[in-house]
């Protein structure tokens, strides 16, 4: 009986933290959609229609809520990619460019790979393979960065800046020579379409929603497990609580630094896998570009939580695929969404706002996402 008390006390108290962690960015969100529509109004819309037309474009039918879906997908994991190294205290500005790498090498093995070894490759190795060397890819891109923050101190966000314009121009290279699709009537810079084998399925029939979405959502769930009931994930909380407390425990700080770099590209790599092997089947110059700055927007809006960060990704894909309903009703530029995007971030970033306004007091300790601005 007692154990049975403290196991609902628990349950009670987790719910509680859930709901006191989704009260600001709820409160956030609500706030830009009312000052939104405001805005809306004052241009000489009508803001009950806009948002109609956005809940309908977005969740209105079959097809809706499928490419909400599609837009979710690499959403999830970029923002998943960027909410781990938050938890690691570091700041992974390079989704963007490991989302880039993983995308090409995933494309590379899907069209090259059955030339290479001069035949047709079942598709339980072939799929796998893509998605494998994607996922490799992409971690070993963001290892770089952390292999440089642990041994020499080097800034993770000028890194990966960095190395978002070595992968991005790198590609662009690759794209228009080595790699590109040299079929007649292709002036585009993009790859061959990869084989059939390396293709993921949709879901349904007609629709586009592919298996990626049902990864996407195993994968957060997957990250939680790991970051909570793992040692690798209390080392990864801990070293990015405090790395001097945490070297004082034990845990080796520099390995944590690279291994918790490397799962967040292996991340970002998979969101720029699944686009091409279940979405476009081939890898085209500029199809993600935005996705890995998006992430940072989700991670924050997700409170750098898995379910936060599915949250918000559906929210953001929601916006995206819903702006062109919205406009076709209400003849208003698509620019609203990103400004409805800008109004939400503004105010869970500026919290206090949100506290003013609604009398809310601040209780808990604040999170620090990184370390070392300026020091």
């Amino acid at each position: 009986m007692q154990s049975e008390t403290q196991s609902g006390s628990a349950t009670k108290g987790l719910l509680r933290s859930a709901l006191d962690a989704m009260l600001i960015p709820s409160l956030a969100i609500l706030t830009a959609v009312v000052l939104g529509g405001i805005i809306i109004a004052s241009v000489g819309g009508n803001p009950f229609l806009a948002y109609y037309g956005l809940i309908q474009g977005s969740f209105g039918s079959a097809k809706a809520l499928s490419e909400t879906a599609v837009w979710a997908s690499p959403y999830i994991f970029a923002g998943l990619a960027v909410a781990l190294a938050f938890k690691g205290g570091l700041f992974n500005i390079g989704a963007e460019g490991q989302l880039a790498v993983g995308a090409v090498f995933a494309a590379l093995i899907g069209y090259a790979l059955p030339t290479w070894v001069g035949g047709d490759i079942p598709a339980i190795i072939h799929l796998p393979l893509a998605v494998i060397v994607g996922m490799g890819m992409g971690a070993f891109w963001a290892a770089i960065v952390g292999f440089l923050k642990a041994y020499t101190g080097g800034h993770e966000v000028i890194n990966t800046i960095m190395m978002n314009y070595i992968a991005l121009n790198t590609i662009s290279f690759l794209l228009n020579g080595p790699m590109k699709d040299v079929n007649p009537g292709n002036v585009s810079a993009r790859t061959p379409l990869i084989a059939e084998s390396a293709r993921m399925p949709p879901i349904f029939d007609g629709l586009r929603v592919h298996w990626g979405f049902i990864l996407a959502l195993l994968v957060a769930y997957l990250i939680w497990w790991m970051l909570n009931k793992t040692t690798l994930g209390f080392e990864i909380r801990t070293v990015g609580a405090n790395p001097d407390a945490a070297k004082y425990a034990g845990i080796n700080v520099k390995r944590t630094i690279i291994l918790s770099m490397a799962l967040s590209g292996m991340l970002a790599g998979l969101a720029g896998t699944i686009e091409v092997t279940g979405l476009n089947y081939r890898h085209e110059l500029g199809f993600s570009i935005g996705y890995g700055f998006d992430a940072i927007a989700i991670a924050l809006l997700g409170k750098s939580h898995p379910l936060g960060v599915v949250l918000a990704a559906i929210l953001f894909a929601a916006m995206r695929n819903g702006a062109t309903r919205m406009q076709f009703l209400t003849q208003m530029p698509v620019d609203l969404i990103s400004m409805l995007q800008a109004l939400i971030l503004l105010f869970v970033a500026a919290d206090a706002i949100i506290r003013f306004i609604y009398r809310i007091k601040a209780k808990g300790e604040r999170v620090v996402l990184t370390r070392g601005w300026g020091g």
